[in-house]
């Protein structure tokens, strides 16, 4: 995984860039002043980032960079091409830091759109098709095989019946679904995501998946 060092280097954030402390600071400055840049919660990062503070950019970094690669490598399934959407996502943060609003959402919200959304471009443009990875993850089985639900079905999210169900769900519970069983993201991945407790996504799909089990149950198929 790169480090913060090599990611500032490859976004050519050179040293004009970096809001350094003065050429004669000593070197228990630059150690408190790094602290206490660790110190700040990722709302005040975002605000010294717009302001151009690189240096804000490399904690930011440091502190999520790993999971934001755990995300690209569950969509991508390929190391290289997720390394680089990790340096593009954060290096898109860089760029438009001035735009976050914390209203909307969380930095770590925001910057895991940043980079779901760069893996959808990445399967656009090299034609590859998501794979459904949904499990439930309390008892280590899957969902859609563990109910005896005709898995082709699952397999195949063109199918009108299911496609009917999901559009049927509240928004919400429709979310999760969609990340675990299309993105292949774990729940504690979710919560991080989408920003709720872990135990709200938990709720959310243990709904939507009876939900859906009642709809297509309802269509003939056995449970």
């Amino acid at each position: 995984m790169t480090n913060a060092a090599t990611f500032l280097r490859y976004t050519k954030l050179n040293e004009e860039n970096l809001a350094m402390p003065a050429a004669d600071s000593s070197r228990a400055q630059n150690v408190t002043w790094a602290k206490g840049l660790n110190q700040l919660d990722d709302i005040q990062l975002m605000a010294k980032i717009a302001d151009g503070d690189a240096s804000s950019l490399e904690v930011l970094y440091d502190r999520h960079s790993s999971a934001v690669m755990g995300l690209c490598l569950k969509m991508l399934n390929d190391r290289a091409a997720a390394e680089e959407i990790v340096q593009e996502a954060f290096w898109r943060v860089w760029r438009n830091a001035d735009s976050f609003r914390k209203q909307r959402g969380s930095p770590v919200s925001w910057l895991f759109g940043i980079a779901r959304n760069l893996c959808i471009d990445y399967w656009r443009r090299h034609k590859i098709r998501p794979q459904p990875a949904f499990a439930d993850e309390e008892d280590g089985t899957e969902i859609v095989s563990s109910h005896n639900v005709d898995e082709s079905v699952w397999l195949s999210i063109k199918h009108k019946q299911v496609r009917q169900a999901m559009a049927d769900l509240p928004q919400a519970q429709r979310r999760v679904i969609e990340l675990a069983y299309f993105w292949g993201m774990t729940r504690q991945e979710i919560a991080e995501t989408i920003d709720v407790p872990l135990g709200t996504v938990h709720t959310r799909a243990r709904l939507a998946m009876q939900k859906l089990r009642e709809f297509l149950a309802g269509q003939g198929f056995e449970e």
